[in-house]
């Protein structure tokens, strides 16, 4: 057996990498000795129970299947802590890995329409000799994962409701800031999601970014509720992505959102309730407004898949009063926005509704320079996943391509958010 290596993950734009790679070398390096093209990586993935992992070739090639497996880009090698950070020597070296968008270095993967964490197995191989406090090292394989570190989602617990009728899991954040009653921001994941581990629903993609000190400041400290639906929330009891506008799981998740509350009555300001999703989590958003329109202080819907054709005129009617604030690219052909946010919010604003925001965008790019190697600049999600402008506090525009602001000031999406409070 070689030697031990540590992982250290963190939740990206596109959900959790294995960013860091630390290596237990025994002796003391100093960082002049050390250089990317030291090592090798080489990585296999395999499902929890151990089999190859074979995944779809690419979202325009699903029905081929590949096996998980690749080489790794290092991007910096330096001496560090155990933890990763830098250090002048020491007898740990991190390995610092290129992003990749959908790259083998990442713990999630979806092999049968569900993302679930599987086992990275990594085989790190020396390729250049390296001066230590032991003499010349040279030769060494790393081959036997010791831990992993991923300390976003750290942040958050697990629970699960005991509504007898279908308990739901789901993790949740507890403010570590403010005092006194704070607000609770509920998001609901999208298709790709659900399963048994909580886990999934809040770093599947970058929902921990609601636990970071930059939001949580936003709102004076407010806990995070993430739930988790075994299959997805527009399952209508058919099993099938339908057109019917409903879900069997409407009335579990008011339960598991009310008992939520109660354990924590002391905790939260039940006037400043938020919901708000993607995708197949933006139609659980808008069916939870039409069906609690008094209930929630303000929503969020993202890419939202309650098509327009199953909401009533009464139903707008409802909730015209509710502040809402939907995102959306124009590029997104899996929901698309025509079929769902853009009628809705047009009739909405029909009805007279005064606090109803849109942030359509034509496409989604990575504003943030997350994968600046991926050809001219910036590199171009799928047109569905707009949840990356607004997880990143980036919807600031509102429909008419202008400034949203409150009180002569321009706000962003969560600023708005953070303001607004049921009477």
């Amino acid at each position: 057996m070689g030697s031990i290596y540590y992982t250290i993950t963190t939740v990206t734009d596109l959900g959790p990498f294995h960013t860091k790679l630390v290596l237990a070398l025994g002796t003391e390096v100093e960082a002049e000795a050390v250089s990317a093209d030291a090592f090798n990586v080489f990585v296999e993935r395999r499902t929890k129970n151990g089999e190859e992992l074979l995944l779809p070739k690419s979202w325009e090639e699903k029905h081929i299947r590949v096996a998980s497996k690749g080489y790794g880009v290092i991007k910096e090698a330096y001496p560090s802590t155990k933890g990763g950070e830098r250090l002048p020597r020491s007898e740990y070296v991190t390995l610092e890995m290129k992003l990749r968008p959908f790259d083998v270095i990442s713990p999630l993967a979806a092999p049968n329409g569900l993302n679930e964490f599987v086992i990275c197995n990594y085989r790190i191989t020396q390729t250049a000799a390296i001066e230590s406090a032991a003499g010349p090292l040279s030769g060494l394989v790393f081959d036997h994962c010791a831990g992993d570190t991923m300390s976003q989602a750290e942040k958050f617990l697990h629970g699960r409701s005991t509504y007898n009728e279908e308990p739901l899991g789901y993790g949740y954040y507890a403010p570590q800031q403010g005092g006194g009653r704070r607000p609770l921001i509920i998001w609901l994941h999208g298709a790709g999601e659900g399963g048994q581990d909580p886990t999934v629903a809040y770093a599947g993609n970058k929902v921990v970014n609601l636990a970071s000190d930059d939001i949580q400041a936003l709102f004076g400290g407010a806990f995070v509720l993430a739930p988790q639906t075994p299959t997805f929330w527009m399952d209508d009891g058919s099993g099938q992505y339908g057109r019917t506008g409903k879900s069997r799981y409407s009335t579990v998740l008011k339960a598991l959102i009310d008992e939520f509350i109660a354990r924590n009555d002391a905790a939260i300001d039940t006037s400043r309730i938020y919901i708000g999703g993607c995708s197949n989590g933006g139609f659980m958003t808008m069916r939870m407004v039409l069906d609690h329109p008094e209930f929630f202080a303000a929503a969020y819907p993202v890419c939202e898949a309650l098509y327009d054709e199953t909401i009533s005129d009464a139903d707008v009617e409802s909730i015209k009063h509710v502040p809402i604030w939907f995102t959306h690219a124009q590029a997104d052909n899996v929901v698309k926005p025509e079929e769902t946010a853009v009628p809705t919010y047009e009739r909405l604003l029909r009805a007279g509704a005064d606090n109803v925001h849109f942030s359509l965008f034509d496409e989604v790019l990575d504003l943030h320079g997350l994968f600046t190697e991926e050809g001219p600049p910036p590199y171009t999600y799928h047109g569905h996943f707009s949840w990356i402008y607004m997880l990143n506090n980036d919807c600031r525009l509102d429909y008419d391509g202008k400034p949203v602001t409150m009180d002569g000031k321009e706000v962003s999406l969560l600023e708005w958010l953070s303001c607004q409070t049921r009477e």
